[in-house]
């Protein structure tokens, strides 16, 4: 405030400095015209009293001098002393010219003066007119004193009133401080204090108690996914645990085959939810990468009947494939192939019939449909169905880890697309992975053979590429 009224009050005075100047020059300009009527006059004088009426005492002067710069007539102020050098004669010659000058003879005071070219009596002639600036001065020294005694009291007015103002605009944000340093995991619902306008404190709390939504959310998640998965890994821990102790304190050499045999199922199904749960944690952390390639979907699906033929079989069912050879889209194998299988993993599990793989190009989308005949999901399960750690069975007595179709949906995001899981009108469940489509060609050149998982591998298993299962060979 102080650097605005400082610089207004600059402003001011050198604005009204300039009017002045201005003002006393067309004073000066409007008094010699009037002067040099008066001296082209015959027998006409700048001290006469017909000259006194157009000079000011003590504040207007004039003075008339020839080519030579010597006094020809004057105002009685000035007497014989000549105002202009020969220089500045010469120059007054050309036309109109302005001089300033610290004194005058006859005035202890700075003066401006205007010299013109005159013709009279036959001889060329310069007037000289004059002013004192002290009038200006003056203007300008009671305008100095009205800014430096108005400026700070407007300042302290300012002040006075600014800063209880703004400390009634700043209570809202020392309010919402107050309230965050509160804030802890021990309070948790707590938001901050809103204020009633919508300005922009306002929206600020609005944005930030969002934030601590999205936050208290997120933390929430965190907590029931770390829950969940110590339930799901005491399991199978304490069922590994019971096992070995037995084995190695009561077994005989049958029984012994037996617990070993349980242990390694029970092992097998620790390290397939480690795999799930690793996955889970990847792409919650944004890094799940995939690794795009062309690919058959056709074969895709057809490794996928292979790998869980046998078991199919076992069952008594079946598994179909109904895809077009040419349908091709750009993917990660390795994931795709593990989302499809899981959907497969869980037909088996829970549904009843043949299982249908199929796959159809839906304008710029393609549909890849794992549908069985069973009892379909339970209507009341269907809007959490991709949710971790969730169940159509009530409580945690159902087989595997509520993590399959939590894993098909991230893989899914993970390319772009989405899943989706319904009813079918005459029974069984439908889960639909929506992948983005690619120009497709018939019988593509190039395409690498899809790589398999091992056999038995649960649904959240990871898939081993060929190199690994010659290994395991």
């Amino acid at each position: 405030m102080a650097i605005v009224l400082a610089g207004a009050g600059l402003l001011i005075y050198a604005r009204l400095g300039a009017d002045l100047s201005q003002a006393l020059d067309r004073d000066l300009r409007l008094r010699a015209q009037d002067l040099a009527a008066l001296v082209r006059q015959p027998g006409a004088s700048l001290a006469s009293d017909s000259a006194s009426s157009l000079i000011e005492r003590g504040e207007s002067f004039a003075e008339l001098v020839d080519v030579r710069g010597r006094v020809v007539d004057s105002t009685r102020s000035l007497g014989s002393a000549p105002l202009l050098s020969i220089d500045e004669v010469a120059r007054a010659r050309g036309g109109v010219a302005f001089f300033d000058r610290p004194s005058v003879p006859g005035l202890d005071e700075p003066a401006r003066l205007l010299a013109l070219p005159l013709a009279a009596g036959g001889h060329r002639l310069v007037l000289v007119v004059g002013a004192t600036l002290e009038n200006r001065a003056e203007a300008l020294r009671s305008l100095r004193a009205v800014l430096l005694i108005a400026g700070p009291l407007a300042l302290l007015l300012a002040t006075a009133l600014g800063y209880p103002l703004a400390g009634v605009g700043l209570r809202a944000v020392e309010s919402m401080r107050r309230r965050a340093a509160e804030i802890s995991l021990s309070s948790p619902g707590e938001r901050l204090p809103v204020p009633a306008s919508d300005d922009e404190l306002g929206r600020l709390g609005r944005t930030l108690n969002e934030m601590l939504d999205r936050l208290e959310r997120a933390l929430a998640r965190e907590r029931a996914f770390v829950a969940e998965a110590g339930h799901e890994l005491r399991t199978p821990l304490a069922l590994l645990r019971a096992e070995l102790d037995y084995a190695l304190h009561y077994a005989d050499e049958s029984e012994l085959r037996e617990a070993v045999r349980a242990a390694s199922e029970q092992t097998d199904r620790v390290v397939q939810l480690a795999s799930a749960l690793l996955l889970m944690a990847t792409a919650d952390r944004g890094a799940l990468g995939v690794r795009l390639e062309e690919l058959r979907v056709r074969d895709l699906m057809d490794g996928v009947r292979r790998r869980f033929a046998w078991r199919a079989g076992a069952e008594g069912r079946r598994i179909e494939v109904d895809a077009d050879a040419w349908l091709q889209i750009r993917a990660d194998p390795l994931r795709l192939e593990q989302a499809v299988g899981n959907l497969v993993e869980n037909a088996l599990r829970h549904g009843k019939g043949a299982v249908t793989l199929q796959a159809r190009a839906a304008g710029d989308r393609v549909e890849l449909h794992v549908r069985d005949e069973g009892e379909g999901f339970p209507p009341e399960f269907l809007p959490r169905v991709f949710q971790r750690f969730t169940r159509a069975q009530e409580g945690r007595a159902g087989e595997g880890t509520g993590l399959g179709l939590a894993i098909v949906a991230t893989i899914a995001d993970a390319h772009g697309g989405s899943a989706s899981a319904a009813n079918q009108p005459d029974g069984g469940a439908d889960v639909t992975i929506w992948l983005p489509a690619r120009p497709v060609c018939p019988e593509p050149e190039g395409i690498a053979e899809p790589v398999r998982w091992r056999p038995g591998a649960g649904a959240s298993a990871q898939p081993q590429g060929p190199a690994e299962a010659r290994r395991r060979r």
